[in-house]
This record gives structure tokens, C-alpha cells and sequence, in this order.
């Protein structure tokens, strides 16, 4: 599987791409029909300290893609709540394609 990552008002940082994939892959492992995924690292200017870091993920499967974001406080925690998000509807997909 293929990352790609893009970042808006956010420096690149390996640690952060180590994190991205480590959920990632671990999410390839468990669903095999993922093709690529798209990472976007943003940040916001806002007033509220609980919200500014956007991380969106867009993983690219057969026939369609899925799409999960999340604003938080911190890149971490938003890159934890997308990657659930997304985790979720995996499973969705995974068990409408096994009803076919």
C-alpha cells in the first residue's frame, strides 16, 4: 500500500509519517483490499486550544473511497480519532463485500 501525505501550515515530520503508517499498515494487515491512502496534516488558526490540528484520511479501495477527519488539539490525537473512524467504516465495507 501506497501513503501519500500532504501538509498545509504543518512541517513534515518522520515521526508523525511513522505514526500515520504504523495504523496504517496495521489496517492493511486486517483488511487486504485497500489500494492507496491520502494523509492530510493541517493546522488551523482558532481560539479554542481543544481544536486547530486536522489530519484527514482518504483510503482508496475498490469501487470506492472512504474518507474519515478529525480536529483536535493535538496532530496525535487527531491522527488516533481518523484512524478509528476509518477503521470503522473498513469493517463496514468489508462485511457488505462478503454479503456479496
Amino acid at each position: 500500500m501506497h501513503i501519500n501525505f500532504e501538509y498545509k501550515d504543518v512541517s513534515a515530520s518522520k515521526r508523525l509519517e511513522k505514526m500515520v503508517a504504523e495504523r496504517l499498515n496495521k489496517l492493511e494487515d486486517k483488511y487486504d483490499f485497500i489500494v492507496t491512502c491520502d494523509v492530510y496534516l493541517k493546522k488551523e488558526n482558532t481560539s479554542s486550544p481543544q481544536t486547530g490540528f486536522i489530519c484527514e484520511i482518504r483510503i482508496h479501495v475498490p469501487g470506492t473511497s472512504l474518507f474519515a477527519g478529525s480536529n483536535n488539539g493535538s496532530l496525535e490525537a487527531s491522527i488516533a480519532k481518523a484512524a478509528s473512524d476509518v477503521r470503522s467504516q473498513l469493517h463496514r465495507k468489508k462485511g457488505k463485500m462478503q454479503m456479496h
